[in-house]
């Protein structure tokens, strides 16, 4: 418990800081609640002095000796003092809560922007070790968690805070050695709370996890729904979430069988303490020692206490829920980003690549994925890598991107090692289409368009689309290239989704190509369509192609066969069957002869 405090203090500091750039709507916010709480406790404070002119010995008194009774003028003027007691609380509050609310949400935006731009910048192995739906509930679920303890948990320390400090004064006023006896039972709720603040962080940590768990699960139902229904996995899938969602129910209900029970032996506590201070009133009361303004005012004071260290009491759960949210949000922010140490601009290169004694290995694995790779690419020539999966094809393709940084040896582009060069500049050599396409949920125009810079003009967004063989089912659509095409181009077949990233491919004109079976969702129609496509594409660019189907690269200029990371064979289609080898024996299988 102690070792966590100057971590939970430096945790909440940290958090504070964001409020910073909003520092005038949090103190007004503050303002609005101090007052708030003033103008509450100032109705008590009024309430001894009223009631003994009003109705005690000093309104009996002046009327026994003729003089003009102020007990009528006072109450004509409670009245008004009342409406402007609750007319200044209503500003008050709404400044304090709209204050304290409108900082909330900012700090909420600047922190899922934060969160938002670090992990837009994470290297792909963050996000080969987090699952998404993890990471989507930093961002939605964890930050809202934040908010709660940034306003609420602020809203209820600042004014109910305020409230018993206004409160205990009042009671100072009536009686402070009643008052003194009263403070006899905040040791022991200080104790009660410090004791439950540990599991409360514990349960927040716990409830997090879960709600990723739920979060992760609804994902792979809306992303899966078609293999989950193809398998008829519904009710299976329905047992899983049930068992998730329970698990998430479960530890919410910790957290509120921790705060009601808090919560009651605190009330508890605050209760024998009430009921000492009535008993030691009631007998100073009837010793004359204390007038009935003072003993209604004492009593009304300590019964309206009861309902702020109720809150404050509460406010531990939020409090430390919050916390633990921020603490898992820092360490995401707390992450480095994709190395990038490269000095080297580029601008258009020539595109000759090389391959030097190139050793990886996937984070978290022992054995290499690729072993003293060694090949050379001429500047505007073609390379296809073959071999059956898990080979390392793919992994060479992400390696010339820089998703990952090798092990050891040096991969070079026109001579200089890739990672002299500025990421950025690097990346934007390079086009790419893969077998697993991507689409945004936009139109067809914006999806072809993807990440150039400046305005594309239709016609070149048109030019890329026909020589990808994509019009002929665009001009099907009901918006032509304004179609919007839904979450991961959903409206496509797998053919038009490809057919999308070879024509956006086409636009980017890259002068370098990486095709990851870039054939393989098409008819064979299609294929003979794009293929022509394609072969334009490559002409006069570096081009690296992946392909099972060995037609698709029979005029490579080098065919590389790759087997457990290692490069088993090395040649054109007509060198590497007369050796009759891997390549050959692959050959025959796919065509017979």
């Amino acid at each position: 418990m102690s070792d966590n405090a100057p971590s939970r203090l430096g945790t909440y500091k940290r958090l504070l800081k964001y409020t910073i750039p909003f520092r005038l709507g949090l103190v007004l916010a503050i303002i609005g609640m101090v007052s708030n709480a003033g103008f509450e406790a100032a109705f008590l404070y009024l309430m001894g002095p009223f009631l003994d002119k009003s109705f005690g010995t000093t309104a009996a008194a002046d009327s026994t000796s003729g003089l003009v009774n102020p007990a009528g003028d006072l109450f004509m003027l409670a009245p008004i003092v009342v409406i402007v007691l609750f007319l200044a609380r209503g500003v008050t509050s709404f400044m304090a809560s709209y204050g304290l609310a409108w900082v909330g949400r900012h700090v909420i935006r600047a922190l899922r922007q934060e969160l938002f731009e670090k992990m837009v910048r994470f290297p792909i192995k963050e996000f080969d070790k987090a699952t998404s739906g993890s990471l989507i509930s930093k961002i939605t679920f964890d930050v809202e968690l934040v908010a709660n303890s940034i306003t609420k948990a602020l809203l209820t320390v600042v004014k109910e805070g305020a409230l018993v400090f206004f409160l205990l004064y009042t009671m100072f006023t009536y009686s402070w050695e009643l008052t003194l006896v009263f403070f006899l039972v905040i040791p022991p709720i200080a104790f009660s709370v410090k004791k439950v603040s540990t599991r409360f962080r514990k349960l927040g940590l716990q409830i997090q996890a879960a709600m990723g768990r739920v979060t992760d699960k609804s994902e792979q139902m809306v992303s899966g729904n078609k293999v989950m229904k193809l398998f008829g996995a519904e009710q299976m899938e329905s047992d899983r979430f049930a068992a998730i969602n329970n698990n998430n129910r479960q530890q919410n209900m910790k957290v509120l069988a921790t705060q009601g029970s808090s919560d009651a032996f605190i009330q508890l506590l605050a209760g024998i303490g009430l009921a000492i201070v009535l008993f030691m009133a009631g007998k100073l009361a009837a010793e004359g020692k204390l007038s009935v303004g003072d003993f209604v005012g004492l009593v009304g004071a300590m019964l309206a206490m009861m309902r702020p260290i109720k809150q404050l009491t509460n406010v531990n759960s939020e409090l430390q829920r919050g916390i633990a949210a921020a603490e898992s949000i820092f360490v995401v922010l707390d992450k480095d980003i994709e190395v990038d140490n490269g000095t080297l601009t580029l601008d258009r290169p020539q595109g000759s690549l090389a391959f030097e004694d190139v050793v990886f290995s996937y984070p978290g694995k022992d054995e290499p994925a690729l072993k003293g790779i060694n090949f050379q690419v001429p500047a505007g020539k073609t390379v296809a890598l073959v071999g059956r999966s898990g080979s390392g094809k793919t992994t060479i393709s992400s390696l010339l991107t820089r998703f990952y940084d090798i092990d050891s040896g040096h991969i070079r582009l026109d001579g200089h090692d890739l990672r002299d060069y500025k990421l950025k500049d690097l990346r934007r050599q390079f086009a790419v289409v893969s077998q697993q396409v991507y689409l945004f949920n936009d139109t067809i125009a914006a999806n072809i368009a993807y990440g150039l810079e400046g305005d594309v003009s239709r016609e070149a967004i048109v030019q890329a689309a026909t020589t990808a063989h994509a019009m002929e089912f665009i001009e099907r659509l009901p918006e032509g290239l304004d179609t919007v095409i839904g979450e991961n181009g959903v409206m496509l077949s797998g053919g038009q989704r490809q057919r999308i990233a070879i024509a956006r491919a086409l636009l980017r004109d890259a002068p370098l190509l990486i095709l990851d079976e870039a054939t393989s969702a098409l008819d064979t129609e299609s294929e003979r369509h794009i293929q022509a496509g394609l072969e334009a594409l490559q002409q006069n660019r570096t081009a690296l192609v992946i392909a099972h189907r060995l037609s698709t690269i029979e005029k490579a200029d080098q065919i590389l066969v790759l087997d457990h990371g290692t490069i088993i064979e090395q040649g054109n289609h007509e060198q590497l069957l007369a050796k009759d080898g891997a390549y050959a024996g692959l050959h025959k299988m796919q065509f017979g002869s």
